[in-house]
């Protein structure tokens, strides 16, 4: 599946012009099939409005986002799933029954719920924890739960805001592997939105660099690496100079975010 988002502007506050916030400024680009499109740029710059457009949470102020074609006007559970910054756990359910509720508001009929739960749970190495409560599991492992209920939805789209960003370096490293791992077997559509310079080398096909708000697109940058990738491809000279060549495309518009907000950069 092809998104491609035309023009998209958006306007937070309401009916008093006072209190308005213009976070989108004519975002246009299109993601393609099995493409992993990572969205960087400064804090307050639009990213997370524009995943929630493509999802169809709300109706951009003006302009479109659309799937095949298709306008995106409401959430699109069967072709889209979302995955959230913080796990989102049931806290009273095993992680094979958290995978299966989502299953069950999809409508999937209840004898294959548990077969698409466990084959999802596999595909994050977590096979063994089916049984496991979610304050008996890590962080990590939470994430590789929210991560494994996505999947089982078979959705060829999933949009990722940040879901690593509550994990330990290490951790966020070894999920980033894993995830590589997915995208050469899988080849979803991935829209990711990131904080981190070296995260968004390693997973991106293609990185959208966001002016600071309201956000528009400054530069898309390809990432010519085949999937999966390694640590290996993070030590390589190359790995280093596409990092640096995107921070140089951010490094302005993170100054201007900090004068404009008056906040630490969060840039990794």
């Amino acid at each position: 599946m092809t998104i491609r988002v035309e023009a998209v502007e958006h306007t937070f506050g309401g009916d008093d012009p006072a209190h308005h916030v213009r976070a989108l400024d004519r975002i246009s680009l299109e993601v393609f099939h099995g493409e992993m499109l990572c969205l960087i740029g400064p804090s307050g710059c639009g990213k997370s409005t524009l995943l929630n457009v493509i999802g169809g949470m709300f109706t951009p102020s003006s302009g479109r986002a659309l799937i095949d074609g298709e306008p995106i006007t409401r959430p699109m559970p069967a072709k889209i799933a979302y995955m959230f910054q913080e796990s989102t756990l049931l806290p009273w359910a095993t992680v094979l029954e958290n995978i299966m509720v989502g299953l069950e508001f999809q409508g999937v009929a209840k004898p294959e719920r548990e077969p698409r739960a466990r084959v999802a749970l596999a595909t994050v190495n977590l096979q063994d924890f089916a049984a496991h409560f979610p304050d008996q599991l890590s962080g990590g492992m939470k994430q590789r739960v929210s991560l494994a209920r996505a999947l089982s939805l078979g959705t060829e789209i999933l949009l990722m805001d940040e879901p690593f960003a509550s994990l330990d370096e290490q951790t966020r490293m070894v999920f980033g592997e894993d995830l590589s791992q997915m995208l050469a077997t899988t080849r979803k559509t991935i829209v990711f939105v990131t904080h981190s310079l070296a995260e968004a080398v390693f997973l991106a096909d293609r990185v959208a660099v966001f002016t600071a708000r309201p956000g528009s697109i400054k530069e898309i940058m390809t990432i010519d690496e085949p999937h999966p990738r390694g640590p290996d491809f993070m030590t390589t000279d190359r790995f280093a100079r596409l990092r640096n060549s995107l921070y140089a495309q951010l490094r302005d518009e993170i100054r201007k975010a900090m004068r404009e907000q008056q906040v630490p950069s969060t840039i990794d």
